[in-house]
């Protein structure tokens, strides 16, 4: 049983081996036998309840980012609603994400800083909420968001878009899927105790790949013994 049928349920989700994991709401959305096949440092970094004012910052740099003509034609479109795509194919690249907790919305806020060849970095911001109809959504700016689905495959967390929604002034507007950017993937990936592989892939039904961008990230801190 998973710890959100457990919830649901009444019965209380396991108590963290440590005091400072307390946070369930990525886990209880994966079944139990998933979320154990995860890494150690994939769970810690999953289950970690940001304290008011603190934030996780992670270090690293663009490995490489590959679009297509529509692919960069969509990416600078969305300049309009913040830019929450790659701007640039350059790589090696700095680049620094940052967590906090949003406790307005009831998640996180999630802040990607990508440095550029030249000029300011590009800064992306969006937030992670825990609602809707597969227990996750991701607000991009300008009303505009999508609902996410989060599972396992190959040992990494999967984070996938299940539906574009505006959500300004009034009812939500789902978006037809022809009005979509397309099936977009965001993978977290281990590579060692302390540091992970960020690979985003979008792929329009028609147009083929449009967007992937790969990029190795580390913990600014050394991560706690295991759970």
């Amino acid at each position: 049983m998973s710890a959100l049928a457990r919830c649901r349920s009444g019965q209380a989700a396991p108590a963290p081996a440590k005091t400072d994991l307390l946070d369930f709401r990525f886990r209880a959305l994966i079944p139990e036998a998933q979320w154990a096949s995860l890494p150690e440092a994939v769970r810690r970094r999953f289950s970690k309840r940001l304290p008011q004012g603190a934030s996780a910052v992670y270090v690293g740099q663009v490995v490489s980012t590959r679009m297509s003509l529509a692919g960069w034609l969509l990416a600078q479109a969305t300049r309009i609603i913040g830019s929450p795509l790659p701007l640039s194919r350059a790589a090696g690249m700095a680049s620094v994400v940052s967590v906090t907790e949003d406790p307005q919305g009831g998640g996180q806020i999630w802040t990607r800083l990508y440095a550029r060849p030249s000029g300011f970095p590009q800064m992306i911001h969006s937030a992670k909420r825990f609602t809707g109809p597969t227990g996750l959504e991701e607000h991009i700016g300008a009303g505009i968001g999508m609902r996410l689905s989060v599972g396992v495959e190959d040992r990494a967390l999967v984070f996938r878009s299940r539906g574009y929604f505006f959500d300004v002034f009034g009812p939500r507007l789902v978006l037809p899927a022809w009005l979509s950017p397309g099936a977009l993937s965001v993978t977290h990936a281990a590579t060692s105790a302390d540091a992970f592989r960020f690979t985003l892939d979008l792929r329009h039904p028609l147009l083929g790949p449009l967007i992937r961008q790969e990029a190795e990230f580390r913990d600014s801190k050394p991560l706690k013994s295991e759970l």
